[in-house]
């Protein structure tokens, strides 16, 4: 049986450095910073002072007041980032099957605003009855997807995807399976997160995951750099819309490009650190090069997981090495993270419409910050500014606490 191709037809983007996708591409291509002070409440005990906040995104500019109330942020980052996919898309709901239309989104978190609003406004009442009727679904992360169906009557599949910081980059999988082998004809995919919340902000500083560079906060996100020490949390939303080559024909869609292979592993070794040499990362470019029979000197860029952490980055880099041996110094590497933060669960998602982005318009996004390279990190990560290059093919890594690696090959459309 001669698989479907499939194709990324619409992008939506709530982020740090920008609503929309030509707002957040133009965000990435200039360098934007989105990391600031944290204004959402008092950092004074903490730690880390500091994350990219997506900034002035009021949910009433696209949804109806009553329905965002009912909403956990991370469920109104998915819902309007895929509104803007749709738009994005040209695509008439009346005419497409909605049957075989469906929505995979993923949320490492879910609702932990919610949750701990709720857990105060029992334990100061003193009585469950005060807990409200909407609490349980705005804090379970498949609620962005079941908000999404809704909110467009899609009735295809519709689940969500929950590994960590690989969480976006498997529904992005799943969906290209989904329709790949004719369980759908198109979908909805990609993540959403808000946890820049006192409770995660407090965990991760705990677990001594986080940059405590407080006087330095625009620099703290420096990944391959020597000097970084942790990552900056973000949050925000990624919303792709995949479907299938000939219904893309048949409709006139724009082809922004092809997703052609998927490589899905697990670690296996430790709930955090990645094993030695990197090697879940290793397998997951290997088998997303094998499902797509593209060959390892194909690949242009890849949009690397890249969170400025001292483990990930080495890790990573001598994966790449591993995978494309001497190619490794003649493809370009970047992490989009040095701008935008660590979207945790929306990450693939994001980092996958820059993937996306990089191809079509051949142009590769910055590291920036990346001032005094790790000598262990000695690959072409486009430091500082972006990098004019023709992309055919390139990859978005994404790996998550738990062990959980995905890679996601893309390539050129060809309309």
């Amino acid at each position: 049986m001669n698989k479907r191709r499939v194709v990324v037809t619409g992008m939506g983007a709530v982020t740090p450095i920008g609503f929309g996708l030509d707002e957040f591409w133009n965000g990435l291509i200039e360098g934007r910073n989105g990391v600031e002070l944290i204004t959402k409440f008092d950092v004074s005990k903490f730690d880390t002072k500091f994350a990219a906040e997506v900034k002035n995104f009021n949910p009433s500019d696209y949804l109806e007041r009553k329905e965002a109330k009912r909403l956990d942020p991370f469920a109104q980052f998915a819902l309007v980032s895929s509104i803007m996919a749709m738009d994005n898309s040209g695509i008439n709901l009346d005419e497409v099957d909605n049957d075989r239309f469906g929505v995979v989104f993923g949320s490492g978190i879910g609702g932990i605003k919610s949750l701990r609003e709720q857990h105060f406004v029992y334990f100061n009442s003193g009585t469950p009855k005060k807990i409200s009727p909407f609490f349980i679904p705005m804090i379970i992360a498949d609620m962005a997807a079941g908000q999404i169906s809704i909110k467009f009557g899609l009735k295809g599949p519709n689940y969500a995807t929950i590994s960590a910081c690989a969480s976006s980059s498997h529904s992005i999988a799943d969906a290209f399976v989904l329709i790949q082998r004719g369980s759908a004809d198109l979908m909805i995919c990609g993540g959403s997160e808000a946890a820049v919340e006192q409770m995660s902000l407090g965990g991760f500083n705990s677990m001594r995951a986080l940059s405590t560079w407080n006087d330095r906060y625009k620099e703290a996100s420096r990944p391959f750099d020597a000097d970084r020490n942790g990552f900056v949390m973000g949050e925000g939303a990624g919303a792709l819309i995949l479907e299938e080559f000939e219904h893309a024909i048949n409709r006139g869609a724009k082809m922004y490009a092809e997703v052609c292979g998927i490589g899905l592993t697990g670690d296996a070794y430790h709930i955090t650190a990645p094993p030695p040499g990197g090697a879940g990362a290793v397998r997951s470019m290997r088998e997303a090069l094998r499902d797509a029979n593209v060959q390892p000197e194909e690949i242009d860029y890849i949009n690397a997981h890249g969170t400025s952490t001292p483990y990930n980055d080495v890790s990573e880099t001598k994966a790449i090495k591993s995978v494309f041996d001497n190619h490794a110094y003649e493809l370009v590497v970047s992490s989009t993270k040095s701008m935008t933060g660590h979207l945790l669960g929306a990450a693939g998602g994001v980092e996958a419409i820059a993937t996306v982005m990089a191809i079509k318009e051949n142009k590769i996004p910055p590291t920036i910050n990346l001032t005094n390279p790790d000598p262990e990190c000695d690959l072409n990560y486009s430091p500082l500014n972006a990098t004019d290059k023709e992309v055919n093919y390139a990859i978005s890594n994404t790996f998550g606490f738990g062990g959980h690696n995905a890679s996601i090959l893309f390539k050129k459309s060809e309309e």
